[in-house]
């Protein structure tokens, strides 16, 4: 005996997100993306961050190998926007070596990172070792003295 389930209607919206995300995941897992133009990969991508507290402190730390933080290395903030730009140049002598696989991403790279309301742009700090950008966001104080507030919750 077989169980048959009844599948709730779907909105064609949602039939188009499900394919979209069975494309991206086939599109994933392809061995070579070389084809693909930068411009349409995904910005996680290309900069890999991690974002911790300390002390008090927003830290961003981002995987930036064989970049020259005082030629190749962009870092802005606007508009509540940590901004990331960085160019990996290809070696001159690279078209003579006879590569057999050739994986390592050369040109520009781009992440953009929301900050938190009130961040002084100011007192945003960086420093380049080993391959990682360190950048340290002083967290603005919160208001003295401001309660939290409570939203009502409406049923029905």
């Amino acid at each position: 005996m077989s169980l048959i389930r009844r599948q709730t209607p779907t909105s064609s919206a949602d039939v188009f997100r499900q394919f979209d995300r069975m494309f991206d995941d086939w599109m994933r897992a392809l061995p070579l993306r070389a084809w693909e133009p930068p411009a349409m990969r995904a910005p996680e991508e290309v900069i890999k961050v991690d974002e911790y507290r300390e002390n008090g402190d927003l830290m961003i730390k981002a995987e930036m190998p064989g970049i020259d933080p005082d030629k190749d290395l962009s870092l802005t903030v606007a508009d509540g926007i940590l901004d990331l730009r960085a160019e990996r140049r290809v070696a001159e002598d690279t078209e003579d070596k006879g590569y057999h696989r050739h994986e390592l991403r050369y040109g520009t790279f781009a992440r953009r990172l929301p900050l938190p309301d009130g961040v002084d742009p100011s007192a945003v700090a960086a420093s380049y070792k080993d391959g990682i950008l360190t950048v340290r966001v002083p967290m603005p104080e919160p208001a003295a003295g401001e309660e939290p507030t409570t939203i009502a919750i409406e049923k029905g």
